[in-house]
């Protein structure tokens, strides 16, 4: 997904239990996004560093809750999550892409857990 995402968010909303984010697009795309897919593919420098290369892979977030959702302008969300971590921005094309690619960012994530050791239950990096 790029930048220049032609779909635009027409809800965010959080669920009851806190687990995750319903976000709806105007074309028609309703995306039910974890908390735990959020929180470990946040985009903020703490998670995805400078470069590929610096890129963390973050275990033990199986059980981690949104604790806020607020707007960054008319482009973005931050999301807070019980952890403390607070600093990702989270734009509309990467709500859309972590929604529509949601089962390739999982098999990474879940490769990327084994190959580090590390488990969804399991506090790793970051």
């Amino acid at each position: 997904m790029t930048d220049d995402l032609k779909a635009w968010p027409v809800e965010i909303r959080l669920t009851k239990a806190r687990d995750a984010l319903k976000v709806s697009f105007d074309d028609g795309a309703v995306y039910d996004l974890p908390a735990e897919l959020l929180r470990v593919m946040s985009p903020s420098a703490e998670v995805r560093g400078h470069s590929e290369a610096e890129r963390k892979t973050v275990g033990g977030k199986r059980t981690v809750k949104i604790l806020s959702v607020e707007p960054i302008g008319n482009y973005a969300v931050r999301i807070g999550f019980d952890d403390t971590h607070a600093t990702g921005i989270y734009t509309w094309s990467l709500l859309a892409d972590l929604g529509c690619n949601a089962a390739d960012h999982w098999r990474r994530y879940e490769r990327e857990l084994t190959e580090k050791g590390l488990s969804r239950d399991r506090p790793g990096q970051a």
